[in-house]
């Protein structure tokens, strides 16, 4: 049975679809582990965010990846749902630290239930994502539980280290950066919690502890890019009612988006002075005329081509991504045995992988 039809020929139908069906089973799986008994506003709201209409990409790629490369799904579940449990978890203090309002179409948990609460929330999904971690000794064997253990705290370094990053250059009005900074920070902050690390797990459930867990990187480090650019093209061009989230809130929250590197660099020097002084102040600290300046900073992108330049970069790699993606698929032996559905799920899963890039590109959410 072949898999050589590439992404283009695949489309976003199969991914859309595996997606939807691992989704269905990852929040089934995690909302079973969920504590039934809970103080007030604790236990309960670990649950808000995995309920709300999402993608489940993260999670459905560790369980994607195991099969490809011919492992169960059902053993890669338990590290699926650590997957998703420290992405939600993220997404929490993410909404806290950028004071978003919205997350997935609703209002966030700080914006509905105050800092505290959402800080604590947060916390407790951390809590219930390293109970997981610990359930891998119980479920596969102590060797690979460590392993998966070791790559949870690898990619929790990485995510903070590249959540500082991201952090201090708002909090230090560094208006020098270039695209080489913001890549370094897509690495850290998006590359590895949202494919390094779910590749890497998949793979380890797969082919077992001693098994090299890096041969997907430079497939997860390109998509990890590109996801981040066209996440961010979205908050600039994107509709609320599919994005989910505030449309222009990175300008209002000042991160340094390849958009606004890019308008700093072409900007004239009155320009630019002006998007710094923009910048230099907090959103909380803005006045009545930060909607104009804005409006203004959008204008500005647009003649400047910044979201073109953009989307341009994000598609070079998505290129970089399809050719990695395909050479390790055309080297993995042709799924074979008795049993025409596991060789069925194989094929759909290295089909998911060859098509993934270019639906990360095309997505509206």
């Amino acid at each position: 049975m072949s898999t050589a039809a590439g992404p283009t020929a695949v489309g976003a139908p199969l991914v859309e679809r595996v997606l939807a069906r691992y989704r269905e089973r990852t929040v089934a799986e995690l909302l079973r582990h969920i504590p039934e008994q809970s103080p007030p506003y604790l236990y309960e709201l670990t649950a808000d965010y995995p309920a709300r209409p999402c993608k489940g990409l993260r999670a459905a790629l560790c369980l994607v990846t195991c099969t490809a490369f011919g492992g169960s799904a059902e053993r890669a579940l338990n590290p699926a749902v650590t997957v998703e449990l420290f992405h939600n978890a993220f997404l929490i203090h993410d909404d806290i630290q950028d004071g978003s309002e919205l997350r997935r179409g609703s209002p966030t948990l700080p914006a509905r239930y105050g800092v505290e609460v959402a800080l604590n929330v947060g916390n407790a999904t951390n809590l219930l994502g390293l109970r997981r971690v610990m359930a891998n000794r119980r479920a596969l064997g102590g060797e690979l539980a460590w392993r998966l253990f070791e790559e949870t705290e690898l990619m929790c370094r990485q995510s903070l280290e590249g959540q500082a990053l991201e952090i201090g250059w708002i909090r230090d009005n560094v208006c020098d950066l270039t695209a080489t900074d913001y890549y370094r920070m897509c690495l850290k902050k998006t590359s590895w919690y949202t494919f390094l690390y779910p590749c890497r797990s998949g793979l380890l459930v797969a082919e077992g502890a001693s098994t090299d867990a890096s041969r997907l990187d430079r497939f997860g480090w390109y998509l990890g890019a590109a996801f981040q650019i066209q996440d961010d093209v979205l908050n600039l061009v994107g509709t609320a009612e599919e994005y989910g989230k505030e449309i222009a809130g990175d300008l209002w929250e000042g991160k340094r988006t390849l958009m606004l590197i890019h308008l700093l660099e072409r900007a004239t020097p009155a320009e630019r002075a002006r998007v710094v002084r923009y910048l230099s102040s907090t959103r909380a600290r803005r006045g009545p005329d930060a909607a104009d300046d804005v409006h203004w900073l959008l204008d500005r992108m647009a003649a400047y081509d910044c979201v073109a330049g953009a989307q341009e970069a994000a598609a070079g790699l998505v290129a970089a991504a399809e050719r990695e993606i395909e050479g390790i698929v055309a080297d993995l032996p042709e799924p074979a045995g008795e049993d025409a559905d596991a060789v069925e799920r194989t094929v759909e899963a290295r089909e998911f992988l060859l098509a993934l890039p270019g639906f990360v590109v095309a997505r509206g959410r």
